[in-house]
């Protein structure tokens, strides 16, 4: 159980969260309706809660990692193969070993790389192409993807993969049985990250869009000499739909100082106490970290364009970020301070 703390005066929200969110580290330790009707506001006091774990002492701080922190793995000593390797590799055919039912519309995929001891290849933050040519498809269909299992993995790849009513690609993976095969290619670089890169990063996602932000935040948190501070803003529908939740707890629950994740869903049920409706200019304003900080922050997006529409603006294309609009821009971040996956 993770302890919930009550909701506070919404003044005293925004000192506490942005006195978070501007303290330098210490040394130690989808939906379209969601985001189109984003601009819709209520009192900040109502959008979110706290959640933290505390020392022995009852003191907030760096608690000692649980048995579930654990699992996340170390950096790797030797280099190991590594089975995507882009440039002219091309397509790798790889065998569905395990399909895992996360929630209504979204699946666990694990697939066997070619050798056992391999690691993916896929740098954070990464992603993939998968294709596949139905029987009756002209042409096949090519969709990227980013893997939510540890880089360091050996033998196999995992992916969250929600099924779209109207996706060729999310229908045919949906149903896809253990032992078959799929096309993949990458790696697909997009925001190489390296430890310390900035001071404070913040992360905002829906649905989805959560894949790339757990790469990103799995590799700062495995590695003990990563002080990187860490905040997430995560919009669904509704808290079935929030992937990764427990994983997201965990790290609230193991790195209180350093990691804070804010939930706001469109259906919640009664008794939630995470944020109600939609995410809200007031809402970033409250929990990011100041514009001012300059190259100490950054910011990355990702989920519906609607979301990228509202919140950061979209990109141009997957190589030209396009230029910084939304509530970002009005909130007075630079283009440079935010990256769109």
């Amino acid at each position: 159980m993770f302890a919930r703390q009550a909701i506070r005066p919404a003044r005293t929200l925004q000192q506490h969260v942005r006195r978070y969110a501007s303290d330098a580290p210490k040394s130690g330790g989808s939906n379209g309706l969601l985001y189109t009707c984003v601009g819709a506001a209520g009192l900040v006091g109502a959008y979110f809660y706290l959640r933290g774990g505390t020392t022995p002492t009852g003191q907030r701080g760096n608690a000692p990692p649980s048995a579930e922190a654990n699992k996340i793995p170390g950096q790797s000593g030797a280099s190991a193969k590594k089975a995507f390797t882009g440039g002219d590799q091309g397509f790798v055919s790889l065998l569905l070993e395990k399909s895992e039912i996360v929630n209504h519309n979204t699946k666990k995929l694990t697939f066997k790389l070619p050798e056992p001891d391999m690691e993916s290849g896929l740098p954070v933050a990464s992603a993939v192409i998968t294709k596949y040519k139905g029987p009756d498809m002209e042409k096949p269909v090519i969709r990227p993807y980013t893997p939510v299992s540890d880089v360091d993995q050996q033998g196999t790849v995992d992916f969250l993969i929600k099924k779209y009513e109207k996706g060729p690609m999310s229908s045919h993976m949906h149903n896809m049985e253990p032992g078959q095969r799929l096309d993949i290619k990458g790696p697909i670089p997009k925001y190489l990250w390296t430890p310390n890169k900035h001071e404070h990063i913040a992360l905002i996602a829906g649905g989805t869009g959560i894949t790339p932000m757990w790469q990103t935040a799995r590799a700062i948190f495995k590695n003990p000499e990563d002080k990187t501070k860490v905040t997430l803003v995560f919009g669904n529908i509704s808290e079935e739909d929030i992937l990764l939740k427990k994983e997201w707890e965990e790290l609230e629950n193991t790195y209180p100082r350093r990691f804070r994740a804010f939930y706001v869903l469109d259906n919640p049920p009664e008794q939630w106490q995470g944020g109600k409706g939609f995410v809200t200019k007031e809402l970033l304003k409250t929990v990011l970290p100041e514009p001012k900080e300059g190259e100490k922050i950054k910011i990355f997006v990702c989920g519906p364009p609607p979301m990228y529409k509202a919140i950061s603006g979209g990109k141009k294309s997957p190589s030209d970020q396009g230029e910084l609009d939304g509530y970002l821009k009005e909130l007075g971040y630079s283009k440079d301070q935010v990256y769109k996956f």
